[in-house]
């Protein structure tokens, strides 16, 4: 199988990841690389929730802004645990049963807590 790069917004349109969090009931706070993923006829059916993108032309306005400071408070905790998962590189070449792995994951959260909190 050859691997291949694509966009996170085409990623997430194939793996119709709209669908799978309506069906769990779920939302989700996205990036950027999210915009035009899901677009409902009515706003407020909205499943995946991205911030505000400027261009040269139309700048953000202070609503706009303030909502994409919110946005990236509530994604902060998220991004900050993936990179620090990514400190592990053990988990690049994991092959183990999926129960395993959470056993692997908890013990490394563990870790990286006391070394984050010292």
């Amino acid at each position: 199988m050859a691997e291949y790069s694509t966009t996170t917004a085409t990623a997430a349109r194939h793996d119709h990841i709209v669908a799978h969090l309506q069906a769990a009931g779920l939302g989700a706070l996205a990036d950027l690389g999210f915009l035009g993923v899901d677009k409902p006829a009515d706003p407020d059916d909205q499943v995946i929730v991205t911030g505000y993108k400027a261009t040269r032309y139309r700048k953000l306005t202070t609503g706009q802004k303030s909502a994409n400071k919110i946005l990236a408070a509530g994604r902060a905790p998220v991004e900050h645990g993936f990179a620090h998962l990514k400190n592990w590189r053990v988990l690049t070449k994991l092959r183990t049963d999926p129960a395993r792995a959470t056993n692997l994951l908890r013990a490394l959260l563990v870790l990286t807590n006391l070394e984050v909190n010292r």
